[in-house]
């Protein structure tokens, strides 16, 4: 009943923002309506913010059985693609950000504070940073010659001979989350919370830098976790930032809406119920066959845990 509810209010919600520009007095007054996340009713401009659906209480006594999942989301799959859509000046379409450009502005604009450098959630992350995780900026051998000659770089000096290497949105095509699967005993059901979220991409300490022999060096292509975010202190934002929908213009999904559903296709790469740390690739080494056969029985060992529960 509460999914129904959750739906239905999502589907509601999402109706009211879209005939927003039929209300419109002027293309100006929607875009302003639709940046401040605000709506006309009759002649009254309410606000269109949301507040996610608020998990249950869960006392640890209540968890008959759980295991936690740490999953990586491909966005070039066809599932996953609306995570990585970006639209942000159009007038009748939405305006829709990729989720990894959302948790970034939201993260270093301070609306999200619970945001780590790795998935042990240990070592905070500021919002400087952040930023010094996604960029580099490198004088070229040009502008080190006039510096050592004892003359400063001119304006025009400096945007020539200096290169700027950074993570931008269109780089980051896979995601990671990670959460728990429980049996809740009070309801015999099997639930899913998701505990973190992070970004990966090409790692910019390492672009621009090359070996003796003038090639790049290994590991240029290597995509690293760019900062972890605790989800639950991300949902508010996610509630209130709209997944592109090409089915139907006039109902808007969430982010948090799309990720506690789980619609989104992806791969475990570890598990509390592993080897050693948990990591597939450490235990199951050299072989990627061999490791997806390990993901696919991870997600069936989840699925057996519900159906142990009905087995008297």
């Amino acid at each position: 009943m509460k999914k129904y509810i959750s739906s239905l209010l999502v589907l509601v919600s999402g109706f009211a923002l879209s005939q927003s520009i039929l209300n419109a007095s002027s293309p100006e007054e929607f875009r302003q309506m639709r940046a401040e996340n605000m709506r006309k009713v009759g002649d009254t401009v309410i606000s269109n913010k949301v507040k996610p659906l608020e998990y249950g209480f869960v006392d640890e006594k209540d968890i008959l059985k759980g295991m936690y999942v740490w999953e990586i989301i491909d966005l070039n799959d066809k599932i996953n693609q609306p995570f990585y859509y970006d639209n942000p000046n159009g007038l009748l379409s939405k305006n829709t950000r990729s989720l990894y450009q959302i948790l970034l502005d939201a993260a270093l604009s301070g609306q999200i504070e619970e945001v780590y450098d790795d998935e042990d959630f240990t070592t905070k992350l500021s919002a400087e940073g952040i930023k010094k995780r996604l960029e580099k900026v490198v004088l070229n051998d040009a502008a080190i010659d006039i510096l050592q000659s004892g003359r400063q770089l001119t304006e025009q000096e400096k945007k020539e001979y200096t290169d700027y290497f950074q993570t931008t949105t269109d780089k980051v095509k896979m995601l990671k989350i990670m959460g728990m699967w429980f049996i809740d005993k009070r309801d015999g059901q099997m639930k899913y919370r998701p505990l973190g979220i992070a970004a990966m991409g090409p790692d910019p300490a390492v672009q621009g830098v090359y070996d003796a022999e003038g090639k790049a060096i290994a590991g240029k292509d290597e995509l690293i976790d760019l900062f972890w975010v605790y989800y639950p202190k991300a949902r508010d934002i996610l509630a209130n930032n709209y997944v592109f929908n090409r089915k139907n213009s006039a109902a808007d999904l969430s982010f948090d809406d799309v990720i506690n559903a789980r619609r989104f296709s992806s791969v475990i790469y570890k598990s509390s119920s592993g080897l050693g740390d948990g990591s597939i690739k450490d235990y199951v080494p050299r072989n990627a066959e061999e490791q997806l056969e390990e993901s696919d029985r991870i997600k069936a060992q989840i699925l057996e845990m519900e159906n142990e529960l009905w087995n008297y």
